[in-house]
């Protein structure tokens, strides 16, 4: 039950991360000019990395992976199977599309010593950015659906 409940926390606090940024933080970003952006998302990527985040990034996959494991009652498998999967997926986007792109956003280096902003800016490729983080978005939130089924028929059966 401890796993089931953290998968279910940390799954939840990341959609609402990912969601976020989707629907505020990115949107918000892109109507700033070049130097801005650059220089408020290397910030925000700075930032980013604590253990709060980096809690519920892993803890997300940890958790669900280890109430799979753990749980002694298989009609919930089905619903924790496919929130593990989902949030496999949220972690494999973040590392191959999302933190390559932040990397070489923040390599840039000091906007203010940047001599074309708009290269940079479109290299970043806002566009694709935004794209797979709806991934994210949508399959941390489904994945956190499935983990509140799965909490809600444990509940009913016992």
């Amino acid at each position: 039950m401890t796993a089931l409940l953290a998968a279910t926390m940390t799954t939840g606090l990341m959609a609402g991360v990912y969601g976020l940024y989707q629907h505020t933080i990115m949107p918000g970003l892109g109507r700033t000019d070049d130097r801005t952006f650059v220089g408020a998302f290397q910030a925000a990527d700075r930032a980013i990395i604590n253990p709060w985040f980096l809690t519920g990034f892993v803890g997300a996959v940890l958790c669900t992976a280890a109430a799979c494991l753990l749980n002694a009652d298989r009609r919930l498998l089905p619903w924790l199977l496919a929130a593990l999967a989902l949030n496999v997926l949220v972690f494999a986007v973040t590392v191959t599309v999302h933190v390559p792109l932040n990397d070489a956003l923040k390599a840039a280096g000091d906007p203010g010593r940047i001599a074309d902003l708009a290269a940079v800016r479109e290299r970043f490729d806002e566009a694709r950015w935004a794209t797979w983080n709806l991934v994210r978005t949508l399959s941390s939130t489904a994945a956190f659906g499935l983990l509140c089924w799965a909490l809600t028929v444990r509940g009913r059966i016992r």
